[in-house]
């Protein structure tokens, strides 16, 4: 039916010629990340920011150009994200809008969300709970796909061949007239990773070469658009992903698991624009697999919201909305339902150009229980403005929480069905200074501190390990943004650098005896720190990147650290390469370039130096 679709947009529609089309519209209607989000720390990457990671996953962007830290079990292994010393459950995760963790798990795996498959990347830090929902505690990852209108043709495919079996090819393609749009990508990457590596488990730590790592991974992204009249708007997304993995065993063992994952994620949005409002109806749907050796696990997720957003003045704009979610979980030990509804509120008020406030307001109730009510208040000001340079001020205060998992609830044996909600409270204030220039700067130091309560720990109890709310944390932080560009001669240059020092200490434990109290939570780095130096001429660019990871514990009491590493990846570049009409730009990078032995977890080997070379031939 895609495909079907796919062929009627290229070759059987015909442009019909409109006066008035909505576009503007779409453009001035934000999502609500970017309307209400004041006081919050947001990082984006647009579609051209992330062709130096086409091949790669979203885990590898975050981990090498934000101040998150990516808990690697390998490579190709699962992936998670920790903002803020939080946990990978306490990260939201959405595409288009659409909530994509597992339901039973609480978490996505960044590793098998290949860059390929999305135009857009927005980073949002902090609780976020009023605002977007569950699990929303330390942050929230939101991708996106876009939408043009007017294009007409293009297609393009890109292969990226490379050290330890890299084998990646993509292609796609699209079409839009004025009223109607269609873009389509399809996938398929291949990484044997058959890389040598020291092994720490066994006697005199020989070098052998990993060979039970191989990944494979496939899928497809469609969207198409229509705008229907000048005052309507339809949108439909589909995503199919299949990974299949030998998962790489720790060091010293010789275990031979595999892993299936396999996610169908499906989202229709209409919006109508009114006088200074928008209607807009979602509905969407979200279907997991995975196959571990024989067990197989299989949750299904259905999805139908509503929101009205309405500008009321210059100054104050508002948005109600409400969403439902039914959850059905099939897994090797239960079977399980979920029901979730709630309602949401955003208020935001310009007092000037200057000065805006935003009051996010959201209740949950899942299965008869309510969640904790979750406000949200923040505020952009402009403290500062000087000719070309400006200073602002972010602040914001508000409550997160995270409703226990499936798995938390229902696992057998055992499952707690009277587990409370993870609750946060949270605030944080930060300063950037932007200057306008010969050279531009734009830096920004932004101050956080949170206390999770009520966090869920599996604990053994006789002869099973079950869940408990045991645990109090308290996080706080100090993160950098930092980003400098202008001229010289005939390059054009850019500098981009982050640091981030975070403490994430356990308050509370399971008893009074509990060593980890007062110290670290593991794999939690103080420090980490990363830059990016590109320069561009003309057609050619190249860039120099670095990330920095600090020493972190293995275990909670912190008796043994894991040593800090620094990682350097260098990249060319030249896109003026045309035949024709073809444009064909290549690229060449060294990932690790100067051989860095390091494991991000214990005992989970990581390749060393590796080579990377892209071609793409665009119409």
């Amino acid at each position: 039916m895609i495909l079907l679709l796919w062929v009627y947009s290229f070759v059987g529609f015909s442009p019909i010629s409109q006066d008035t089309i909505p576009l503007t519209e779409v453009e001035v209607f934000a999502p609500a990340l970017d309307r209400f989000a004041q006081g919050q720390k947001v990082i984006s990457w647009t579609k051209k920011e992330l062709e130096d990671f086409q091949g790669r996953s979203l885990g590898d962007i975050l981990q090498e150009q934000s101040p998150i830290f990516v808990r690697q079990y390998g490579a190709g292994m699962i992936a998670s994200p920790s903002f803020r010393g939080t946990s990978a459950g306490h990260t939201a995760v959405f595409w288009n809008g659409l909530p994509i963790n597992s339901p039973s798990l609480g978490q996505s795996d960044l590793s098998i969300l290949p860059v390929s498959a999305i135009d857009q990347v927005d980073l949002q830090f902090g609780n976020a709970g009023a605002l977007l929902g569950n699990e929303a505690i330390g942050g929230s990852v939101n991708l996106g796909t876009e939408t043009d209108f007017g294009k007409g043709f293009r297609a393009g495919i890109s292969q990226q061949i490379g050290s330890f079996g890299l084998f990646n090819s993509n292609l796609s393609g699209g079409f839009s007239s004025n009223n109607f749009s269609s873009n389509t990508k399809i996938y398929r990457e291949f990484a044997r990773n058959n890389f040598p590596y020291k092994d720490l488990g066994q006697f005199g730590t020989p070098e052998v070469k990993e060979d039970h790592a191989q990944v494979e991974q496939v899928g497809i992204v469609q969207d198409l658009a229509w705008n229907l009249n000048p005052t309507n708007l339809l949108k439909a997304s589909f995503w199919w992903n299949k990974t299949d993995r030998m998962v790489q065993p720790v060091m010293g063992s010789q275990t031979n698991d595999v892993q299936e994952d396999q996610a169908l994620r499906v989202v229709i949005d209409y919006f109508h624009f009114g006088e200074r409002s928008v209607w807009n109806l979602k509905t969407g749907f979200v279907h997991n697999e995975l196959l571990f050796n024989q067990s197989e696990n299989t949750t299904s997720q259905y999805f139908l919201a509503g929101d009205w957003d309405q500008g009321i003045s210059d100054q104050w704009t508002l948005k109600f909305g409400a969403r439902y979610t039914l959850t059905k979980g099939d897994l090797s030990t239960y079977q399980a339902d979920d029901n979730r509804i709630e309602l949401y509120q955003s208020t935001k008020f310009s007092a000037s150009e200057q000065l805006s406030f935003a009051l996010n307001l959201r209740q949950l109730v899942y299965e008869g229980n309510l969640a904790p009510f979750t406000p949200n208040l923040g505020m952009d000001w402009e403290l500062w403005s000087k000719e070309s340079q400006t200073l602002q001020l972010k602040a914001s205060l508000g409550k997160g929480f995270k409703v226990p998992t499936l798995n938390d609830r229902f696992w057998n044996p055992g499952g707690n069905p009277d587990l409370l909600p993870e609750e946060s409270i949270s605030g944080e204030i930060g300063l950037t200074w932007n200057k306008q220039g010969n050279v531009n700067w734009s830096q920004g130091l932004t101050y956080y501190k949170m206390s999770v309560d009520n966090w869920i720990i599996w604990l053994p109890k006789g002869s099973f390990w079950t869940p408990e709310n045991i645990k109090k944390v308290n996080n706080q932080g100090l993160e950098y943004q930092g980003k400098v560009n202008g001229n010289l001669k005939l390059w054009k240059w850019e500098l981009i650098t982050s640091y981030s020092f975070s403490q994430a200490i356990t308050k509370e434990g399971i008893d009074k005896n509990d060593q980890s109290v007062e110290k670290q939570l593991p794999y939690t780095p103080q420090h980490q720190a990363n830059a990016k130096f590109k320069v561009e001429r003309e057609a050619f660019s190249a860039f120099l990147s670095t990330c920095y990871v600090g020493e972190r514990s293995i275990t909670a009491d912190n008796p043994r650290l894991m040593p800090s590493y620094q990682l350097f990846n260098l990249g060319l570049g030249y896109d003026k390469l045309q035949l024709g009409k073809v444009y064909i730009p290549l690229g060449f990078q060294v990932n690790n370039l100067f051989n860095t032995d390091y494991q991000v977890l214990y005992l989970r080997a990581m390749p060393r130096r590796s080579y990377q070379f892209n071609l793409s031939i665009l119409l």
